[in-house]
């Protein structure tokens, strides 16, 4: 799976490192209260897997029941030196296969979300930008009602008007009229 040099090869690496580097964030608190190297790894082998680990840069391979150093300069362990399937490192009960397959699943996982969420946010600017049917019933209704105020204001200035000339108190538009025409 890993040797294949397909189209998915490369996006398959690129997830494998991505999860190892997650597997070494998950397990370093659990790693770093354990015991700091001082005995070699090759000491522990034929040992249990606890005794091999208790040494932060062990390896355990349950395979052939072998402690080895953790080859640091790889992110993961070569299939030469031990499987995936069997390799244990930080806690005996994970191995780094599964571990691998389920920091990918999480990563997709988050992956996802975040695509959603963007997705969101954009088709949330884009309604924002065009009313939809019911602002635009609402935005109708309020035109409507301004122009029945506008009416009904009109109606009554008329309405006034007429009241203020029938008793004689009608204003004139410009009061300096009544001089010019003298």
């Amino acid at each position: 799976m890993m040797g294949s040099s397909g189209a998915r090869g490369p996006t398959m690496r690129r997830g494998l490192s991505l999860s190892g580097a997650a597997l070494l964030l998950l397990l370093l608190p659990a790693a770093a209260a354990q015991q700091s190297p001082g005995v070699a790894c090759s000491q522990n082998t034929n040992r249990t897997c606890q005794e091999c680990l208790k040494n932060v840069s062990c390896l355990w391979c349950n395979t052939n029941r072998t402690c080895l150093d953790y080859p640091v300069a790889k992110l993961l362990p070569p299939a030469s030196l031990c499987k995936l399937s069997s390799a244990r490192w930080g806690v005996c009960w994970v191995n780094f296969e599964a571990l691998i397959i389920a920091m990918s699943v999480i990563g997709g996982s988050i992956l996802l979300a975040v695509a959603m969420c963007c997705c969101c946010c954009c088709c949330g600017t884009k309604r924002s930008r065009k009313p939809d049917r019911t602002e635009e019933k609402v935005m109708r209704e309020q035109e409507g009602r301004r122009i029945r105020q506008e009416e009904r204001r009109a109606e009554m200035k008329s309405r006034h008007d007429e009241i203020r000339r029938k008793y004689g108190l009608f204003k004139e538009e410009n009061p300096y009229a009544r001089f010019e025409n003298n």
